[in-house]
């Protein structure tokens, strides 16, 4: 064991990954002789070579359709995406042409990429920094979305995306690269993709979540406890394909169901939860499942950010009129 912070489990994912299997690159913008804004490849390129490790232009689109057309030549890439609200211009090389090579060629091409992007709140950074899109990627066939909410799934969740054959969208809370350390493995272990963890049990109340948020969550379960209000949170880690059997098992002890999200509120990973749970788990319920979400704005600049922000204020408030009205 190593105590590690999540971009110290993300850099040591890659460095497993990139030591084990020689057809592995590593690219994307300033990746290499920086080791990236983050700092999560660095050192990687000076022990790999610019072969593997490599700079390239300012183009998402460019970044993207690299990436793919490596994979049509038996290579496996992690391409990173400074920023996830610099996706769209790479949205048509993921999303119509990696998400869809298997169903295309009848299964005889892959799309073995890791599409990394940084995202999230918090952390006062500039409009298109902070934006939560991973509902775009949960709509979409053929790709999987996966947030970590600590270093040990981090580079669990990595390593397993690294050694999928299809394409995997995952993403990185700003807020947790640096914010706590805990014990992580030496060397390659994995976590399953498609799993959600268990993070605190509970009797009253099912709360799912993701990535920062669930550090939201925890603490507003602690708060409730001194109310006799019992939360349950759930880490759903992987949110496409979303592990329904965990949510069901858990609702059927708590019998209520809550979803928190940095996303803004519509059309996203919490509406289309609620909907399987409806379609799954409707007749244990003994009230409707809420959403606790910001509004359907854009992010907010600087200032108003703490406003926008679901916190552990706003998440007790919503249980607590839950188990009172």
């Amino acid at each position: 064991m190593a105590e590690m912070t999540m971009v110290e489990a993300i850099r040591d994912a890659l460095d497993v990954s990139l030591r084990e299997d020689p057809r592995l690159l590593v690219f994307g913008e300033d990746v290499g002789v920086n080791g990236g804004v983050f700092r999560a490849t660095d050192g990687l390129q000076e022990k790999y070579g610019e072969d593997r490790v490599f700079d390239t232009p300012l183009a998402e689109s460019a970044i993207a359709g690299l990436a793919v057309g490596l994979a049509m030549q038996g290579f496996k890439s992690v391409a990173e995406i400074q920023f996830l609200g610099f996706v769209y211009e790479a949205m048509d090389q993921i999303l119509s042409q990696s998400a869809r090579m298997r169903y295309r060629t009848r299964g005889r091409y892959t799309c073995p990429v890791v599409f990394r992007a940084p995202f999230g709140g918090g952390v006062k950074a500039p409009e298109l920094h902070c934006d939560s899109f991973e509902g775009h990627f949960v709509q979409s066939p053929g790709i999987k979305v996966v947030i970590p909410s600590n270093a040990y799934d981090a580079k669990g969740l990595l390593l397993s995306s690294i050694s999928d054959p299809d394409p995997v969208i995952f993403l990185e809370h700003l807020q947790l690269y640096r914010s706590s350390r805990m014990d992580v493995p030496v060397g390659h272990y994995t976590v399953e993709i498609g799993k959600a963890k268990v993070v605190r049990l509970g009797t009253d109340v099912s709360l799912f979540s993701y990535g920062a948020m669930v550090a939201i969550a925890v603490a507003a379960a602690e708060e409730l406890q001194k109310s006799g209000i019992s939360l349950e949170v759930i880490d759903l880690r992987t949110l496409s394909p979303m592990d329904m059997e965990t949510v069901v098992t858990s609702i059927r002890k708590t019998h209520r169901a809550a979803i928190l999200q940095e996303a803004s509120r519509s059309a996203g990973v919490a509406p289309e939860l609620i909907a399987k749970i409806n379609e799954q788990a409707i007749y244990f319920l003994e009230g409707p499942v809420i959403r606790i979400t910001p509004p359907d704005t854009f992010f907010p600049f600087a200032s108003l950010e703490r406003e926008w922000l679901p916190d552990v204020a706003r998440v007790v408030e919503a249980i607590y009129r839950m188990m009172t009205t």
